[in-house]
C-alpha cells in the first residue's frame, strides 16, 4: 500500500471474484496514476478518477472511459489472466563461483562472509582445486555451450595467479569440448595495478567494483587492515580501470546502510565521478547502527524516489547513467518460464570454497549443514540439491499476490533463509524495497514514453 501525493492509497488487488488469476497494482508517483497488469505486464498511465475505479470505489465513469477499459481487457493488456509458465529446472550446472581467496585486505564493517574469512581460517584457493571445479563443472553442464565462473573472495586479486591460470584452463578444456566460459570478478579495487586491469579487461565479461559512494560514507565502513579508510586508497585505481575498459561490462557497486539513508547522495556523487554503471544495494546484517529495519522504510522509500526523479532530469540533460535497481524491462527480458525459476543457486549455479566443498551460493558458504559435497566427489547431498530444485516463484510464501513477483522472482534465498529460516519465505525487508525500486523503475519507463512521443 502506497500515499501517493494526493493523499490516495493505492492497493495491490487480485480481482478474482471478477477474473480468474487476475491481479492488478495501482500506484501514484507523486501526482501520477499507474497501472501494472501483473498477467501481461503492462504498465498504464491514467487519471486519479480510473485509479479510485480500478481500485473498486463507486466512482462514476462515462461510457467512453468504461469502453477504453474494455478496449485494454479486449487487448490483453488490462485484467490479463496469469500465464501458467513452468519453471526451467535443468539437471545441468551452468555456473560455478570460485571462493578463490578466503581472505582480504580490507575489514569492512558490514561484510557477511566474515572479513572473507567466511568463519574459518584464512586461505587461498590452489590451482589444483580451481582446476578440479573447471573440471567438475564442464562434466555436470551436460549439453550447455555456454559456461560461467565468477571469482570471488574475500578479495580474488590476492589469489590472481591462480585466477590467471584457472582462466587459461577453462578456455583451452572448454574450447575442445565446443564450450565457452564468461568470466566475472568482484574486487575491492586495492590490487588493481596494470598487470590486474590488463588481464581483467581482456578476460572478464564482468567486473564488479566496490565502491561505497561519498568519501565519508566508504571511510566509515570500509577500512583497511589498519583501521584506516580506504577511500584515497582506491578511487583513482577504479578510476584508471573504468577509463580503461572502455565499453565492456562494469559495475561500481556500493552498499548503504543505516549510516547513509540519503542513499542518492553516493549514487550521484559516483556518477559524478564519471561511473556510468552503478549499483547501491541495501545492507543485509544485524549489526547495530548498521542495521536497515523497517523504521527506515519510509525515508528509503522517499530517497528511491528522490533518486529516480535526478535520474531522469540528468537523463533529460545528456549525462544519464545506468542504475542497475531502474533496469527493468516489460517488453522483453527473460522468458516468463525462467522468470518463475529462481535465481538457480544450489541446483544450475553453486559456490566453491578454497578446499573444493560445494554450497548453494556464496551466502551459504561454510555453513556446514548446507555442504552439497565437493568439486573432488561430486554432488553428494542430492536431497539438498532437490530442494534448491524443487523452490521456484510458486514455492515462495507471500510472493502470490505480489505485483512485483514475475520482475523479483522470490528474493534471494540466502536472505530468506538467515532471516526468515527457510528459503522459501521471503525477508519482508528486502521486499518492500523492491516492490519501491520496481515502482520508480515503471515511473521512469512510463516519463520516458512520454518523451519518445
Amino acid at each position: 500500500m502506497r500515499t501517493g501525493s494526493s493523499g490516495y492509497v493505492a492497493p495491490s488487488i487480485r480481482l478474482s471474484e471478477i477474473f480468474s488469476e487476475v491481479m492488478l497494482h495501482i500506484f501514484t508517483y507523486h501526482d501520477k496514476f499507474y497501472l501494472f497488469d501483473t498477467g501481461s505486464g503492462s504498465l498504464h498511465a491514467c487519471d486519479e478518477k480510473t485509479a479510485r475505479y480500478l481500485g473498486g470505489e463507486a466512482v462514476e465513469m462515462t461510457d467512453e472511459e468504461l469502453a477504453e477499459i474494455a478496449c485494454l481487457k479486449r487487448e490483453g493488456l488490462l485484467f490479463a489472466e496469469e500465464t501458467k509458465a513452468r519453471p526451467v529446472k535443468s539437471g545441468e550446472i551452468k555456473a560455478l563461483c570460485l571462493h578463490v581467496s578466503h581472505d582480504c585486505n580490507l575489514r569492512c564493517a558490514y561484510c557477511f562472509a566474515d572479513e572473507g574469512a567466511y568463519h574459518s581460517a584464512r586461505e587461498v584457493m590452489s590451482f589444483e582445486t580451481a582446476k578440479a571445479a573447471i573440471d567438475f563443472l564442464l562434466k555436470e553442464s551436460g549439453k550447455r555451450r555456454v559456461l560461467e565462473v565468477d571469482f570471488f573472495g574475500g578479495e580474488p586479486l590476492m589469489n590472481l595467479n591462480v585466477v590467471k591460470k584457472t582462466v587459461y584452463y577453462a578456455k583451452e578444456e572448454g574450447e575442445k569440448l565446443g564450450k565457452k566460459f564468461l568470466f566475472t570478478t568482484t574486487t575491492n579495487g586495492l590490487l588493481l595495478d596494470d598487470d590486474a586491469i590488463a588481464f581483467l579487461n581482456a578476460e572478464m565479461e564482468n567486473v564488479v567494483l566496490s565502491l561505497d559512494g561519498r568519501p565519508e560514507v566508504h571511510d566509515a565502513v570500509r577500512k583497511t587492515i589498519s583501521g584506516k579508510g580506504s577511500f584515497s586508497a582506491v578511487i583513482e585505481k577504479i578510476k584508471k580501470f573504468v577509463r580503461v575498459r572502455g565499453d565492456k561490462h562494469y559495475y561500481v557497486r556500493g552498499t548503504f546502510t543505516a549510516k547513509n539513508l540519503d542513499f542518492s547522495k553516493d549514487v550521484l556523487f559516483l556518477a559524478d565521478q564519471g561511473f556510468d554503471s552503478i549499483s547501491m544495494e541495501p545492507v543485509v546484517t544485524d549489526l547495530p547502527g548498521l542495521r536497515i529495519g523497517e523504521e527506515h522504510l519510509s525515508a528509503i522509500e522517499k530517497e528511491y524516489e528522490r533518486l529516480a526523479d535526478e535520474y531522469l532530469a540528468r537523463e533529460e540533460r545528456g549525462k544519464g547513467f545506468n542504475f542497475f535497481h531502474f533496469n527493468i524491462d516489460l517488453e522483453g527480458g527473460p522468458c516468463l518460464s525462467k522468470r518463475v525459476s529462481a535465481c538457480g543457486a544450489g541446483n544450475e549455479y553453486l559456490s566453491v570454497v578454497p578446499n573444493g566443498d560445494l554450497y548453494p551460493c556464496h551466502q551459504f558458504a561454510g555453513e556446514k549443514q548446507w555442504r552439497m559435497g565437493s568439486v573432488f566427489e561430486g554432488i553428494t547431498n542430492p536431497a539438498l540439491r532437490e530442494k534448491f530444485a524443487a523452490s521456484s516463484l510458486f514455492t515462495r510464501k507471500k510472493c502470490g499476490d505480489c505485483f512485483a513477483k514475475y520482475i523479483c522472482s522470490g528474493g534471494c534465498s540466502a536472505n530468506n533463509y538467515h532471516y526468515c529460516g527457510d528459503i522459501d519465505t521471503p525477508y519482508a525487508m528486502t521486499c518492500a524495497m523492491m516492490k519501491k525500486r520496481v515502482e520508480c523503475a515503471m515511473h521512469i519507463l512510463a516519463e520516458r514514453k512520454t518523451r519518445e512521443n
